[in-house]
């Protein structure tokens, strides 16, 4: 298994962006970030090449229980700059994210999963404990929800 700091520096920014993506809220990103890389302190193996898998999938689950949290619900959301053009590599996307943005938290993940870390339905099925059904519908509503959102903006 890698050492964890490697692992730390190789997958920082991918588990941080799943965080922000989930969250929309850069302070909760951090806070799962964290824990995350806590938990994997804590983890005696992982299986060899299966390392990001696991970071994604409990990093998935944290904002999950974060977003499910009595705390979390009760809070009102700070206005944030989140500095997508920091966090992602093509400025030029800046529009559709916008409207990946505001998509729920359901859709926007599984798009964010599937388009930007280009992971498979079967394996976002596995990493959000969901059915490779549900996943490709919210694929297919969250395409519809925002092909109506760019056409509006055009």
């Amino acid at each position: 298994m890698h050492d964890v700091i490697e692992l730390f520096h190789l997958y920082k920014d991918d588990v941080y962006r799943l965080a922000v993506s989930y969250t929309h809220s850069v302070h909760d990103a951090e806070d799962v970030c964290q824990t995350v890389f806590l938990k994997l302190m804590e983890q005696n193996e992982l299986t060899p090449g299966k390392e990001k898998a696991w970071l994604m999938q409990v990093a998935a689950n944290q904002c999950r229980s974060l977003l499910r949290s009595v705390w979390w619900k009760r809070t009102e959301p700070l206005e944030e700059d989140v500095k997508e053009e920091n966090l992602f590599e093509q400025p030029e996307q800046q529009d559709v994210w916008e409207c990946i943005r505001r998509l729920k938290p359901k859709y926007r993940i599984v798009v964010y999963l599937f388009y930007y870390e280009e992971y498979t339905v079967k394996e976002i099925a596995e990493l959000l404990h969901i059915s490779g059904t549900a996943v490709t519908t919210r694929l297919s509503r969250a395409r519809r929800i925002l092909e109506e959102e760019l056409k509006e903006e055009v």
